[in-house]
């Protein structure tokens, strides 16, 4: 039984919700506009500022479907009211980040930059005023080009466990260990 499924999602007044012919689901709002694709066979239905998904039977697989509609439809309306925001913190000595022209530049250690080019919907920001290491902001409507952009960039200096130096997320613990003991 999907739990998540049968929650409905509540839509702000400034939210513009529609559905096309083709199972298509367009959501607008401040921020910026999501579309979506679903299955046929689920239905979505707009009543008093709710959207409310239903399943046609209690299959495996229309229960799986209509919780992972409902949560993804919930995304979008989030996305274009609130936005979703990434931070990630470089550590490292010389290790820096600028973002001019829609480009963004990094130097990690190698010996080139690195250059980054965001996908269309997403904002980057670096701060380098607040904390002692650079932070990069990424900030955009829809939740998964977030995480993705978020985590492309984490790969290109993944954290390393003896000094922590690299690309992380803000709230992200690195464990630690211990180099090399001095001979006896």
């Amino acid at each position: 039984m999907s739990r998540i499924g049968k929650q409905p999602v509540e839509l702000a007044s400034n939210v513009e919700f529609s559905i096309g012919a083709d199972h298509t689901v367009t959501v607008k709002g401040d921020k910026g506009e999501g579309t979506i694709r679903i299955h046929p066979d689920i239905t979505i239905e707009k009543a008093d500022n709710e959207i409310i998904v239903k399943r046609p039977s209690d299959s495996k697989e229309h229960k799986s479907l209509h919780g992972l509609y409902r949560s993804l439809i919930y995304n979008m309306v989030e996305g274009v009211t609130n936005g979703y925001k990434k931070t990630l913190e470089i550590i490292g000595v010389g290790y820096r980040a600028t973002y001019n022209n829609g480009i963004l530049e990094l130097n990690l250690g190698f010996s080139h930059p690195i250059y980054f080019v965001p996908p269309e919907g997403i904002d980057i920001e670096v701060d380098t005023k607040t904390k002692k290491n650079p932070l990069l902001i990424i900030s955009g409507v829809n939740k998964e080009m977030v995480g993705q952009v978020a985590a492309k960039i984490r790969s290109f200096r993944k954290p390393e466990p003896y000094k922590g130096k690299g690309i992380r997320y803000t709230d992200e613990y690195v464990r630690r260990k211990a180099g090399k003991s001095a001979a006896k």
